[in-house]
């Protein structure tokens, strides 16, 4: 029987690419995320190589997680690597500028909804013993402060902090934890920010080679297949043409 990973957040980005890679490989893939027809156009894709399971999930219900968890068919119970993926970011504005609405999403999202995912498959990963990888996409905003983070990136550093205890209180089951970090990827993730802005999206990228998500989906497998006795804690990746920049200083 195949491996079976499942991924949160597969009708884009990163979780899209993943699934694509996993399969490549012959894992057996259950797909979730909001969007049902882009989930329906990934299972046609895939279904001619593996066995290809979906849910259309808001992964911030936690009865809802549940429920889907709890009525995998049998051949997608036994889950090697669960891919924490789903996530988002929200106002690039200055904090005093950002409606509470979003800070509520973000935080919603980014953190209950890993927690909920992660919660309903313990069990799972847990019986699945030696090898088995649960994977949390998180940023290096959650290391690393720029303006216009804000909440979001207060959620990616819960998720690096949340992986690193997971880490402690997994030890002795043989399952792996990893905060798996990016810098700044070329997926939908700023269309979602700006909320449609397509234009901001482009200047973002504009001159400069962004990650890919097949980047980061090559991430993720390398880190889901390594030998048993290796765990990897956390990977920051940023593309070579990223990296930091001076403190910011306020003058008269």
């Amino acid at each position: 029987m195949a491996d079976i990973v499942f991924i949160t957040g597969a009708t884009s980005g990163f979780g899209r690419a993943a699934a694509r890679r996993f399969a490549a490989a012959g894992w057996g893939v259950v797909i979730t995320g909001r969007r049902e027809d882009r989930l329906k156009e990934l299972v046609d894709e895939l279904a001619c190589q593996v066995p290809v399971h979906y849910a259309v999930l808001d992964v911030r219900d936690a009865d809802a997680v549940k429920a889907v968890v709890d009525g995998l068919p049998e051949a997608f119970k036994s889950v090697k690597c669960l891919l924490n993926n789903a996530g988002l970011a929200l106002s690039p504005n200055p904090a005093q500028k950002v409606e509470l609405a979003d800070w509520h999403t973000m935080i919603d999202t980014n953190i209950k909804g890993l927690v909920n995912v992660t919660h309903a498959l313990l069990p799972t990963m847990i019986a699945s013993g030696a090898g088995a990888s649960i994977i949390n996409i998180g940023s290096i905003a959650g290391q690393w402060p720029y303006p216009g983070s804000h909440v979001y990136g207060g959620t990616k550093a819960f998720v690096k902090q949340f992986s690193y205890n997971l880490r402690c209180d997994l030890l002795g089951t043989g399952v792996r934890v990893t905060d798996l970090a990016p810098g700044i990827a070329e997926t939908e993730f700023t269309l979602v920010r700006t909320k449609g802005d397509q234009a901001a999206s482009d200047r973002l990228y504009q001159g400069t080679t962004a990650l890919s998500a097949e980047d980061i989906a090559e991430q993720m497998f390398y880190i889901a297949t390594l030998p048993d006795h290796i765990c990897i804690n956390r990977v920051e990746v940023m593309p070579t043409r990223q990296a930091w920049s001076a403190f910011a200083i306020d003058r008269d």
